[in-house]
């Protein structure tokens, strides 16, 4: 074999190492969230449900670009490696979790891992093929999303009703172990010639303020009052971190997220955007999936299918949406994907639990749609924004802000939530035997058998009722998308 032959061989080899990466990593949100409702209900703690997502989440959202400053100081491969090896070792302690404050702290470190593969993933293709090359590549690496997308509610059905939710997350470790031999033999790096601060004190402050605005969220109105001390005092916490990094940002050579990329509009109004849209991904990702099996009282692999019409929606929108920018501009092309999320967070506030699965998964379709046609339009709109060599940090920052958007979003409706159910509880004279951790018992066919006609009804109608608010939140939130969508310059670069 000659040597050009060679090279080739082990691009290949090095991008199927990459590929398995990202497929793990994708498919966390979607198999998870499929899964939930059963791991609640064998170990309790329903009040805690929102942070399994919030905790991965929040370390993912805050580490993503530290690890893309890190691999520019220490090179790629190691840090990828690290990478994966932290979310391996954070799938191990999910799968042997006894409770869920456990499972809670194995996401933390399974989000950190997280954090670490993505942006990498996609900086390694860069710098093994050639920018002629670069399109095909990042479309087989866009192909990951597409497929762990129909494949994760699948699976996450299948684990749930045949083996056990234990098989979610042991699953990671033979793809994850086969990744990293394949970086590890194959990826040779030539060693790093740039040497580069690392923003330390820019992402402690990130941890630090969104800890606190979901503790916030999520707490809030139940956990601990409105108007208590704590939530004054985190409140005060999340307003100095966040004004210390805006300061702390303004002040240094390298910054975690350069300010002046927030004064191009196209930017600007994209990332706010994404925000939002972060927002409404997580509350159907997390919450359709209890309402299916908690309310409908469907198995998991329905509830699963309800989540798969959004994940082929999505793809689907983003193949077309690279055709209609061609044609009609991104501009025109984020409207419709913004009207599509309407639709779909409109027919989501019209969910009952008599209009059954098939009546879920079309508002799972559309907000799918939505997404992908303004997430591509996004890409496309900031690219054109700036010039190469900012390119990989304004992406990422978008990014960002979507993960951001999906772990505020998932305190903030678990927050609505979990309030609307306890009321329920209350008003109905049900609050000494009953509790938001109650509505486990939904979730598992046996153990509804359990409960008393009355419980049974006040607990499917207090989840009910909090779900509808989570489902006005999304209307909400596509609405407000959809403005900010609106204000995207009418200039096309």
């Amino acid at each position: 074999m000659n040597p050009l032959q060679k090279n080739r061989q082990r691009r290949g080899l090095v991008l199927a190492s990459i590929m398995l990466a990202m497929f793990l990593a994708a498919i966390e949100a979607t198999i998870v969230s499929t899964a939930m409702p059963s791991i609640v209900a064998d170990l309790g703690g329903f009040s805690l449900y929102s942070w399994v997502f919030s905790a991965y989440l929040l370390t993912n959202a805050s580490t993503v670009l530290l690890f893309g400053r890190l691999s520019d100081v220490y090179g790629r491969k190691p840090i990828f490696m690290v990478g994966i090896s932290l979310f391996l070792t954070g799938a191990v302690i999910s799968a042997l979790s006894p409770s869920m404050e456990v499972l809670i702290v194995a996401r933390l470190v399974q989000g950190l891992g997280a954090g670490a593969l993505m942006p990498i993933a996609t900086t390694i293709v860069g710098d093994i093929y050639t920018k002629e090359e670069r399109a095909k590549i990042q479309g087989y690496l866009s192909s990951v999303w597409g497929i762990s997308a129909v494949t994760g509610p699948v699976l996450g059905g299948f684990f749930v009703d045949i083996l056990s939710w234990h098989y979610v997350f042991w699953m990671n470790i033979p793809l994850g172990l086969l990744a990293l031999a394949g970086i590890l033999l194959f990826f040779k790096e030539e060693k790093v010639k740039e040497k580069r601060s690392v923003d330390w004190t820019g992402s402690l402050l990130v941890v630090v303020t969104i800890s606190t605005v979901m503790i916030i969220l999520v707490e809030g109105g139940t956990g601990l009052e409105w108007s208590s001390l704590p939530i004054a005092g985190l409140a005060a916490a999340a307003s100095a971190g966040a004004l210390s990094f805006v300061f702390h940002e303004r002040r240094i050579a390298d910054p975690m997220i350069p300010v002046e990329l927030w004064k191009i509009p196209s930017i600007r109004y994209a990332n706010l955007t994404s925000l939002t849209t972060g927002m409404i991904l997580i509350g159907v990702s997390s919450y359709l999936p209890a309402f299916v099996q908690g309310v409908m009282e469907q198995s998991a692999t329905v509830a699963g299918f309800t989540l798969t019409t959004m994940s082929i929606g999505w793809p689907i929108a983003s193949t077309a949406a690279g055709r209609l920018i061609l044609k009609i501009g991104y501009r025109p092309t984020a409207w419709i994907g913004g009207v599509s999320l309407i639709i779909g967070g409109a027919v989501f506030t019209m969910l009952t639990p008599d209009k059954g699965p098939w009546f879920a998964a079309c508002a799972s379709l559309f907000i799918g749609i939505g997404m992908g046609l303004t997430s591509t339009s996004f890409i496309v709109s900031i690219q054109n924004a700036v010039p190469w060599k900012q390119r990989g940090i304004a992406t990422a920052t978008n990014m960002f802000m979507r993960t951001i958007g999906s772990a505020v979003g998932a305190a903030l409706l678990g927050g609505l939530l979990n309030s609307r159910l306890a009321g329920t509880i209350k008003e109905a004279g049900l609050a000494d035997s009953l509790g938001v951790d109650s509505a486990n018992s939904l979730l598992r066919e046996e153990s509804r058998g359990d409960l008393t006609t009355e419980e049974l009804r006040v607990l499917q109608d207090g989840l009910t009722d909090g779900l509808h608010l989570v489902y006005i939140g999304l209307l909400v939130l596509s609405i407000v998308s959809f403005l900010l969508i609106l204000q995207l310059p009418k200039k096309e670069d």
